[in-house]
């Protein structure tokens, strides 16, 4: 029996219900608790010893991941706590041909105060609104978003390196991250070349995402690994660990771009990645999944699949964050349920 198939079976004897997150019922009103920054992952050496002879066993992770939405339920009031954690993770994107700086500046006033403010007084929660995680856009729109939160503490990401495809040379690649910085960016989405993982060149893939690294300075790097186009969990396992070792703060699956994004599956195999890499070096590691997140259901689904596979710590948005946008406005209509007992149609909930 292997590792993944024992942790299918100890999850099958947990509760079907899971305690509320960092929003938890005190009286009659919700409390809004926080956790400071994490120190960032300063990477290691490449060591493919620590990769290569994994094997991942497909059917259990299936397995193991269909646990999760069917069995597992939070709800009434706990429901609306963990609804409320997901909007603090949520990197509230545009990444449309059409973006202007008029849509990205209704995305940052959206980002201030993702529930309206009826709801949010309905929740005690009006002494500390929550915001999202972050706002992410193209590096051209950093600027705009960068003026539009001003004073909010919500900081802007800038995707980079030829996003979606990466397939730009690495020297624009490496400028396009400047460029995002100097712009204002305190968060940047890298794209990996996927042909580095397809012919297994972990030496490439770990100097140009080291190089990303350096490039970024102070602001933070997530590495998207487009795991829709890396074919094998074998596969999104090895690139996660290597994006670890060259300094990734955060792990991301999809950039929303491919035909299969985000799914319980393929972000299992790579929080057991994160979990490894944990061990090995000491180091917290953040987590997003992005691309297909759409609903209040899904924000259930991956919040239970961190708290159970990596625990508290990583149910922040220091920690964990989750690229959407039409999921803001399924779970406020979620909390617009719990608060009124009515649901209104989702045209009411406008993102922007």
């Amino acid at each position: 029996m292997d590792k993944t198939e024992q942790a299918t079976q100890a999850a099958s004897k947990k509760p079907a219900t899971t305690p509320a997150l960092s929003v938890v019922p005190t009286g009659s009103a919700l409390t809004v608790l926080s956790h400071g920054a994490h120190a960032r992952n300063p990477g290691t050496a490449l060591k493919p010893e620590w990769f290569e002879s994994v094997q991942v066993n497909l059917s259990a992770t299936e397995r193991r991941a269909g646990t999760l939405g069917g069995r597992r339920t939070v709800k009434k009031e706990y429901q609306a706590a963990w609804l409320v954690k997901a909007v603090q993770c949520i990197d509230l994107t545009t990444l449309a041909g059409d973006d202007t700086p008029g849509r990205v500046h209704r995305l940052a006033l959206k980002a201030r105060r993702p529930i309206r403010e009826d709801i949010v007084a309905a929740l005690g929660l009006s002494d500390a609104p929550p915001t999202v995680g972050a706002v992410c856009v193209y590096p051209t729109m950093v600027a705009p978003a960068v003026k539009a939160l001003a004073g909010s503490g919500i900081p802007v990401a800038s995707v980079a390196t030829g996003f979606p495809a990466g397939l730009t040379p690495l020297p624009q690649r490496l400028a396009e991250i400047r460029y995002a910085v100097d712009q204002g960016a305190g968060e940047i989405d890298i794209v990996i070349n996927r042909a580095q993982v397809l012919t297994q060149d972990w030496n490439g893939l770990y100097d140009e995402i080291k190089a990303m690294r350096e490039a970024c300075g102070e602001a933070h790097l997530k590495a998207i690994l487009a795991t829709g186009d890396l074919k094998t969990l074998r596969n999104v396992y090895k690139a996660s660990m290597v994006a670890m070792m060259a300094g990734s703060d955060f792990i991301k699956t999809s950039t929303g771009k491919e035909d299969v994004n985000a799914t319980l599956p393929v972000s299992l195999t790579m929080l057991r990645a994160l979990r490894d890499y944990g061990d090995l070096t000491g180091e917290m590691v953040g987590f997003k999944p992005a691309g297909g997140l759409k609903t209040a259901k899904d924000a259930l689904a991956w919040l239970t699949l961190m708290k159970e596979e990596l625990g508290r710590p990583w149910l922040e948005p220091n920690l964990f964050r989750i690229g959407a946008s039409s999921m803001l406005a399924d779970i406020e209509r979620q909390l617009e349920h719990f608060v009124t007992g009515r649901y209104s149609a989702l045209t009411h909930h406008a993102l922007a």
